[in-house]
């Protein structure tokens, strides 16, 4: 990534501007899913070579740590750094940007009310829910 760049909008788009990308940090930080064969599996269907080029270039920009399972070491598992944390709340804006905007798009109308009554409190929660997930 250039260090001459100075819009925001363009470093977040190095970093995470491809449909997989967003994709995987959602089933990471908000489903809890660990493994490869977790994350491989998602509904949107993404090649095997695309996830593992994706869990790498996360890797790289430090959104993902790469951990050998202790119960297993010949198996790894990806862990949420502080900067994908960061990512939640991004997350449910373009979440709840699509409800707004897409008539195909559902979210849980519980979560939806909740982001409008108290985001700080649903973030938070989310947040402190992917930690506890990730010591397990």
């Amino acid at each position: 990534m250039s260090p001459r760049r100075q819009c925001p909008i363009d470093y977040a788009l190095e970093v995470f501007g491809d449909r997989w990308s967003l994709l995987v940090m959602r089933d990471i930080l908000l489903a809890g899913k660990r493994h490869y064969r977790d994350l491989v599996a998602a509904k949107e269907g993404i090649a095997t070579n695309v996830l593992a080029g994706r869990l790498k270039k996360l890797e790289a920009a430090g959104l993902l740590e790469r951990r050998a399972d202790p119960a297993d070491k010949r198996t790894v598992f990806y862990v949420a750094t502080q900067k994908a944390f960061d990512l939640i709340p991004v997350l449910l804006e373009i979440s709840r940007w699509s409800v707004k905007h897409d008539p195909h798009t559902a979210a849980p109308p519980e979560l939806v009310k909740r982001f409008d009554a108290d985001r700080a409190q649903l973030i938070a929660e989310l947040e402190q829910a992917a930690r506890a997930r990730q010591q397990q």
